[in-house]
């Protein structure tokens, strides 16, 4: 069990990673997902091409993704820590069903964002349910846009850091959406960081806040930085709401790519018997 984007154990996001899982069915980590409990398990499978070094099945309790930020990072983590060896001194590539993601080794893992899948306005319709899920009036809204990177997030800019730790959210009233607030500190950050996060998502099975979220910051920071929003080297804080001291690093370089980095580390280990 790796602890994904906290300086603090127990206070970021967890991801249950499975090793040595080519051999399970796709019944058996579905099930194992729902067993664990968490937001993601991860399942760790010999690379199918020779650019990547593992290759990484993402579950969540109702279903597989495509990406996802806290998992990759947490994923990384465990092949290194086992022993992995990657092709390259200074990055992993991971494969997974949304492509190729390298993961760039230094002080911690960051991980290159994916393309966006969908970007862009969000449609008037679409806009007004997400302000009433959440409970906003539309002049507390600055911008809303898509950031869908896989889970499928809409992002919506905020005005103040403060007015969104204090928004208290109907999670009945979600109804399928995932949504990211984001909203800028002017300064007034105890630990210096310039953006506060909040995830918020529905699915079959559950409606919860999500404690750190790597997908959703990568989104952000691709639609908020290219707009004018935020510095291209900033600090985002996530997860005060849940109990968690989420902090979450985002550099994009100057050939655009988006790099998401936080501090990963191991807090249980064992083994996993599937045997009836």
């Amino acid at each position: 069990m790796v602890d994904v984007f906290s300086p603090l154990p127990f206070r970021g996001n967890p991801v249950a990673v499975i090793h040595d899982a080519d051999d399970l069915t796709d019944p058996q980590m579905a099930e194992v997902a729902r067993w664990t409990n968490l937001s993601e398990t991860t399942f760790l499978c010999a690379p199918t091409t020779p650019a990547a070094d593992y290759r990484v099945r993402i579950w969540t309790t109702g279903g597989e993704l495509p990406f996802a930020g806290h998992p990759t990072l947490g994923s990384a983590h465990a092949w290194l820590e086992a022993g992995g060896m990657s092709s390259r001194p200074d990055v992993v590539v991971q494969e997974c069903a949304a492509g190729l993601v390298p993961v760039h080794r230094g002080p911690t893992l960051a991980f290159e964002a994916p393309p966006l899948r969908r970007s862009g306005p969000v449609d008037p319709a679409l806009s007004a349910r997400v302000r009433d899920a959440i409970g906003l009036a539309a002049a507390e809204v600055v911008d809303m846009a898509w950031v869908d990177n896989g889970p499928g997030w809409v992002g919506v800019l905020l005005r103040d850091a403060r007015a969104l730790l204090d928004l208290r959210v109907d999670l009945s009233r979600l109804d399928g959406l995932r949504v990211g607030l984001a909203a800028p500190w002017h300064g007034g950050h105890p630990d210096g960081c310039d953006l506060e996060v909040r995830a918020f998502y529905s699915d079959e099975r559950d409606a919860a806040e999500d404690p750190v979220t790597g997908s959703l910051n990568a989104g952000l920071a691709q639609w908020l930085v290219p707009a004018g929003h935020l510095p291209a080297r900033y600090t985002a804080a996530q997860g005060g709401c849940v109990d968690r001291t989420g902090r979450v690093s985002v550099v994009v370089t100057g050939d655009g790519r988006t790099l998401v980095g936080g501090a990963t580390r191991t807090l249980a280990e064992g083994r996993l018997a599937l045997a009836n």
